[in-house]
């Protein structure tokens, strides 16, 4: 029993070894839509306050930020003191597509590959980059 137990204890290292090298954004990077978490308490956070962070996509995928904050945020696109100009993605402050709330979503589809940085324009330390291949 002891020395099946072993190898179990001996397996499952293996597995969490492997698990722990592999990239984690290309995990969410599968299917057409990517899940984005601004995770709670994000409005005090920096690079951190989305997960993952960076995510890597494919050309043709969305991104989902979810708000999984209490707090209000928006995404924009480009980098704090400089959005893009014209926006490329913004959720923007009005109801519609603003975060306003836990539970609320903002999706933008990516037609061409390159980095994409993005911020709260509420919270300027949160920030993020999608970066499509």
């Amino acid at each position: 029993m002891r020395k099946r137990f072993n190898i179990f204890r001996v397996k499952l290292a293996i597995i969490s070894a492997i698990t722990i090298g592999t990239n984690t954004n290309n995990i969410f990077a599968q299917g057409d839509k990517v899940q984005v978490s601004i995770v709670p308490g994000s409005s005090t956070l920096t690079n951190n306050a989305y997960i993952p962070n960076p995510v890597e996509i494919t050309v043709g995928q969305t991104v989902v930020w979810k708000n999984n904050d209490s707090a209000f945020h928006t995404i924009t696109s480009g980098n704090v003191g400089a959005p893009d100009v014209g926006a490329l993605f913004d959720s923007g402050l009005d109801g519609h597509t603003a975060l306003t709330s836990k539970g609320k979503t903002f999706e933008h589809t990516f037609e061409t590959a390159g980095d994409f940085p993005y911020f709260c324009t509420l919270h300027p330390a949160m920030t993020g980059t999608v970066i499509v291949k």
